[in-house]
């Protein structure tokens, strides 16, 4: 097929360089599309770009150099293009850095895998070896085989087939590489669908029948069978010829799921994720453009791959922060994900037993659709879920675990069935202390306090990541054997609990702790097989996981996440108790739930205890909407950092005085004032916040607002669109 531009054509290219802009390059010998990848000259060096457009012709034509190759790889389509230009316009980056880190560019040599074979037809040399006996033994006249396999079977080294070959006795071609497609089963589904979950699917093919864009929000119960529901929306969309994107905030997850759907359509879907090789991620690239990867499930970056024909997005644990990518490209996949579906005119779900406030109020304004899944599937009920308070505990001094709750895990010992320990803090102790001058040990980098990891006998900042031995003198006064822990993290908790439970067999799971996603599968299997008593984790416990042996959960410091100013405290908090507190309880054992709290009247552990959700979230709700906070605002937040904290601070104070294309359009600004966490890694930071109405408006009175200013090479400033953390 011709190419849209021929040969002396000029072309604007972006290229996967720093440069916010296109370059004019002109077509030389191939003719090329808009989407293709190319290789072009960039001062001296080459680069992977891509054809957006025709030229502009505004440079000096004989400055206008050449397109050096074009690569045999599938190009982006018009949607992608559009999609990778709303995501730079949105999260105020350029869209030259957008393309480079966020779109996985192909190789400069990269294209259809060839193999090299070999045909023989069936005439003998004159002359025959015992080598070549071995070679005309394997082949069959007329047949073609790969090489490699020759190679192999004949138990021959190359010079003897390159030999053969150039006397005439051999052929020598290339094959090219088909990649295996999965073939789906589509047609019955292995698990009988409850009533409830019949009628959530019906409702959603409605939905979709209307072929309106309209995001579904799926809202059910823990254990309530959201993963079946939607199976069956990616069954008919598979049906119909389209990709199927799922979305995973972590690797965690993915074995559990990845199980569900080889149960379902008896093959597996092809993973994306940072422990997939490099050659498999290449090959997922390249059939995605295709269209032969028809069921992806990856991490937020796997929203990213050039899909040809893009169907459906299943966005699972939709509320989850891991969806917020914090450094580089700073974005949100969820909401990049319903951006991406809507340029698609692609359905789009978000699952979740606690969605988000966002989606929440997307659904009370229109926007959304919502469908609910109220009880759990099968014979298994909601845990009861009550309160320990520790003010009552008489004995707490440097223990964590209350005497009730003892008393509960010891029962569950006797019964054969499983207790789930969840505390949200990694390592040993969150502080340590000298106990003769009250020093904290902190990170010589970063205004961070190091955390022991005593697993590894190292002080850990969780910052920046920098490491040191555990002091055994204070580093402030040199007092020596006077270090002292505070607070449990979940070593700590471990430790307790190992001394307390002696015959129990115990698993501790933290991000700290798992070697690779193996490790933490066979760990998960363990646990889903009963090999496990007592499991010990943080928030990588908390969610999507099936234990059917488990019947008891215990938050240990349910008030963890209220403490700070953080205006999201009461729904992250709501949100993370609700899920871990849903694993107890998912087969036909009853379970039940405790919170250690020392602040049992909270409306927070009173929401949950109530099991009252709708009403916390209507409070929540009306209590933003009060303040004006998001989502019925819009928060950008300006990060400035350098090594030099006067210049960082004045270069601040320069960006609040002259904030007049934020003040016409009547935007808040608020600071600069030094970040919560004012340096890492050695770099001083100060924080700018925006407050405006939701509109594309403030992006572009963002851009005209900095684009007054020269920012020195010394200074980086980093913007954060719908800040998550405000450290």
């Amino acid at each position: 097929m011709a190419g849209e531009f021929k040969s002396g054509d000029l072309v604007g290219v972006l290229p996967s360089a720093p440069i916010d802009g296109f370059l004019d390059y002109r077509v030389s010998g191939s003719e090329v599309d808009t989407g293709s990848f190319v290789m072009v000259p960039l001062g001296p060096r080459k680069v992977v770009g891509v054809v957006w457009d025709k030229g502009d012709g505004n440079f000096d034509p004989s400055r206008i150099r050449p397109i050096i190759k074009v690569l045999d790889v599938p190009g982006l389509d018009d949607n992608f293009r559009l999609f990778l230009e709303k995501v730079a316009e949105y999260n105020l980056v350029s869209l030259s850095s957008t393309l480079a880190r966020l779109t996985r560019l192909p190789e400069p040599t990269e294209g259809p895998k060839v193999e090299k074979c070999c045909r023989w037809d069936g005439n003998l040399p004159s002359k025959m070896t015992p080598t070549r006996e071995k070679v005309f033994k394997f082949l069959k006249p007329g047949r073609e085989y790969l090489i490699k396999d020759v190679i192999t079977e004949a138990g021959v080294g190359m010079d003897v087939l390159k030999r053969l070959e150039s006397g005439g006795f051999l052929q020598f071609s290339e094959k090219l590489i088909k990649d295996e497609v999965p073939v789906f089963n589509l047609e019955g589904n292995t698990v009988e669908l409850n009533d409830e979950q019949r009628s959530a699917t019906e409702k959603i093919f409605c939905i979709l029948d209307r072929e309106e864009f309209s995001p579904i929000l799926l809202k059910g119960v823990p254990g309530a069978g959201k993963t079946e529901v939607f199976l069956e929306v990616i069954a008919r969309t598979l049906k119909e010829g389209k990709q199927v994107l799922v979305l995973l905030p972590e690797i965690a997850l993915t074995s559990q799921i990845i199980k569900r759907f080889n149960d379902r359509f008896g093959e597996a879907p092809f993973e994306w994720h940072s422990s997939v090789s490099k050659v498999q991620k290449r090959k997922i690239w390249r059939m995605a453009g295709e269209g032969t990867a028809q069921l992806v499930v990856g991490a937020r970056s796997a929203l990213f791959l050039p899909f040809s024909n893009l169907g459906l997005i299943v966005v699972d644990e939709e509320h989850d922060s891991s969806y917020k990518q914090d450094s580089g490209i700073i974005y949100n996949a969820r909401d990049m994900a319903v951006l991406r579906a809507s340029l698609y005119k692609a359905n789009i779900i978000l699952v979740s037993a606690t969605p988000s406030l966002e989606s929440l109020v997307n659904v009370t304004k229109g926007k959304y659709e919502r469908v609910d899944l109220l009880s759990r599937f099968g014979d298994a009920t909601l845990p009861e879920i009550d309160i320990i308070d520790m003010k009552g505990e008489t004995d707490t001094s440097g223990k964590w675990i209350s005497g009730a709750l003892i008393k509960e895990i010891s029962d569950r010992l006797q019964k054969g069935e499983q207790s789930l320990l969840f505390l949200n803090r990694r390592g040993y102790a969150p502080i340590t202390v000298c106990a003769n001058c009250g020093n904290q040990v902190g990170c010589t980098d970063c205004d961070a306090r190091l955390v022991e990891h005593r697993y590894f006998n190292e002080m850990i900042c969780h910052q920046c990541g920098a490491r040191s031995v555990v002091p055994k003198k204070c580093p402030d006064c040199h007092a020596e054997e006077m270090m002292v822990p505070l607070g449990p993290g979940i070593e700590r908790l471990a430790e307790e609990v190992k001394s307390i439970f002696k015959q129990a067999q115990i698993e501790v799971l933290s991000s700290d702790l798992v070697e690779s996603p193996m490790q933490l599968k066979d760990t998960l299997e363990k646990i889903s097989k009963g090999e496990v008593d007592i499991i010990i984790g943080t928030q990588i416990i908390a969610k999507g996981h099936n234990f059917p042996y488990l019947t008891l959960v215990a938050v240990i410091d349910a008030d963890v996440g209220l403490q700070g100013g953080d205006f999201r405290a009461a729904e992250r908090t709501f949100q993370i108790i609700r899920q871990v507190t849903g694993r107890s309880g998912r087969a036909d054992i009853p379970g039940i739930a405790l919170l250690q709290t020392w602040n049992p009247d909270h409306p927070v552990i009173q929401a949950i205890t109530s099991n009252n959700d709708e009403a916390f979230w209507e409070a929540e709700s009306r209590e933003r909407e009060v303040t004006g906070s998001p989502p019925f605002s819009q928060y950008i937040g300006v990060i400035v950092s350098g090594k030099d904290v006067d210049e960082v601070e004045g270069f601040s104070m320069a960006l609040a005085q002259d904030s007049k294309p934020l003040m016409d359009e009547n935007y808040e600004l608020y600071g600069p004032a030094p970040a919560p966490i004012a340096r890492i890694q050695g770099r001083v930071r100060y924080r700018l916040l925006i407050k405006a109405e939701r509109s594309l408006r403030v992006q572009r009175a963002i851009r005209m607002w900095l684009n007054q200013f020269k920012i020195p090479g010394s200074i980086r400033l980093t913007i954060d669109v719908d800040p998550q953390r405000f450290l």
